[in-house]
């Protein structure tokens, strides 16, 4: 029987960060345009070799990001970055794409907080009408900075919710503070119609994402993947349909597993945890969408029928227009019905 094609399922992306998006090659042209020294990690055309689940893996992790971002310093490099990452999705079968941005790391090199969320805003619109995908953006705050940075950064993401903002999450070491910290954040996205998407149950085991739940009240959870260790919580996370963006890929190679197989996408499926895949950083982790669903494929068996109902969940947890997300679970209908 011929396989399907997973490039031309159709999906939402719900898991990608806005540097970790970048293709290497655009790294390596910027970088020497602005004389910025990478190290072998970032030049070598691999993935990095990480181990996050340590305080210096993490740091390491975090130290190649942040080298990788400084490369980005004008407007055009913005354009440029998000248009790749656009035309990048609409070749793996992605119909909808929400990049997830901190602006404020991007301020300094651009005019400040405003002028910087101006110019993502204007280049996900350009983006949009160059490549035909739907994209929004989820602004997300950095719980290595205080609260109140997050509260300023939630206020003006419901300011731009008519510019393309769609969600509120919060990012980096979430071994670092309490989720409870960021509650009065959360509860200004959410009352100004933002759905709440926060990392949890990635460094951190099921208690990180019993926190997003009670703390931020959650629709989304970036990853969330502890939560197989704890099956109340598998059930809780179904009882309350909780999408988990889980990206297989980086969860091994950031060390929170050995091997793919032990990535729990089975065990999350069987307990009904919706889930959306997602490819997180694939500068650092060398792989993009699709090839997560050629994870859930060949290493975890899942069906084209499985795969197809994964796409599915994708859409359903999107914070797209009902009209385009009726059209998209039509056309993975019809990606199913063409094998």
């Amino acid at each position: 029987m011929a396989v399907r094609d997973l490039h031309a399922l159709p999906k939402a992306h719900l898991h990608l960060h806005f540097t970790g998006s970048m293709r290497s090659s655009t790294l390596l042209e910027l970088a020497d345009k602005y004389g910025v020294h990478l190290p072998a990690a970032l030049s070598g055309g691999e993935p990095p070799k990480l181990r996050a689940t340590d305080e210096r893996g993490w740091f390491r992790f975090q130290r190649l990001y942040d080298i990788a971002r400084s490369c980005l310093r004008s407007p055009e490099d913005i354009h440029r970055l998000v248009r790749e990452a656009a035309e990048e999705d609409v070749r793996d079968g992605s119909r909808w794409l929400e990049i997830q941005v901190d602006p404020t790391s991007y301020a300094p090199r651009l005019g400040g907080l405003i002028p910087a969320l101006e110019t993502i805003v204007e280049a996900v619109d350009a983006a949009v009408r160059e490549t035909g995908l739907g994209m929004r953006i989820v602004i997300a705050a950095n719980r290595m900075k205080h609260p109140l940075d997050a509260r300023t950064l939630a206020r003006l993401a419901v300011r731009y919710r008519d510019r393309g903002i769609v969600g509120f999450g919060l990012s980096n070491d979430e071994r670092r503070g309490f989720a409870r910290d960021f509650d009065r954040a959360f509860a200004i996205a959410r009352d100004g119609g933002l759905l709440a998407a926060p990392h949890g149950g990635e460094l951190s085991g099921p208690s990180s994402v019993r926190d997003c739940l009670d703390d931020l009240h959650a629709s989304r959870l970036g990853h969330g993947v502890r939560a197989a260790e704890d099956p109340r919580l598998m059930a809780q996370l179904a009882e309350r349909n909780v999408t988990c963006e889980v990206c297989p890929a980086s969860n091994v190679a950031l060390g929170v597993y050995d091997k793919l197989q032990d990535v729990p996408l089975r065990k999350l499926w069987d307990a009904g945890v919706p889930m959306a895949l997602g490819a997180d950083d694939p500068l650092l982790f060398g792989s993009r969408l699709a090839a997560q669903y050629g994870i859930a494929r060949d290493t975890h068996g899942f069906t084209d029928s499985e795969l197809a109902e994964l796409a599915r969940q994708s859409v359903r947890a999107a914070a797209m227009p009902d009209r385009v997300r009726e059209e998209v679970l039509s056309d993975i209908d019809k990606w199913l019905a063409a094998g």
